[in-house]
């Protein structure tokens, strides 16, 4: 990698670290209930957007969250993307705890 490349790069271990750090913070320990699971969607896409945001570099981003109550049913999800490869970028984190499954999605589009 150049010099200075990392200022306008999508590095997936810097996102990915991000999206588990506003995962962990919203929900945590917590149990599953249904009630919240609006705040905490809401809330983690605000702290990944805003973290990403303070990281400075040259993209446009789109974060989706889901949070499921893990009760045995099943989950695909799936997406792709028509972009450049050499700038556009994306990540997808899946965290569990025994009570609830959260996926979030990251995409970075250079400007």
């Amino acid at each position: 990698m150049e010099e200075g490349e990392d200022e306008t790069t999508f590095v997936v271990e810097d996102v990915s670290k991000l999206i588990k750090d506003s995962i962990e913070t919203t929900i945590g320990t917590s149990s599953y209930q249904h009630v919240r699971v609006n705040q905490w969607s809401t809330a983690i896409v605000e702290q990944c957007l805003s973290q990403l945001c303070k990281l400075g570099k040259p993209f446009k981003y789109i974060v989706t969250c889901i949070i499921m109550q893990n009760n045995g049913a099943g989950l695909q999800t799936a997406s792709s993307c028509f972009w450049d490869n050499s700038t556009d970028g994306s990540c997808a984190v899946k965290w569990e705890n025994k009570s609830m499954c959260c996926i979030v999605t990251v995409f970075g589009l250079a400007t």
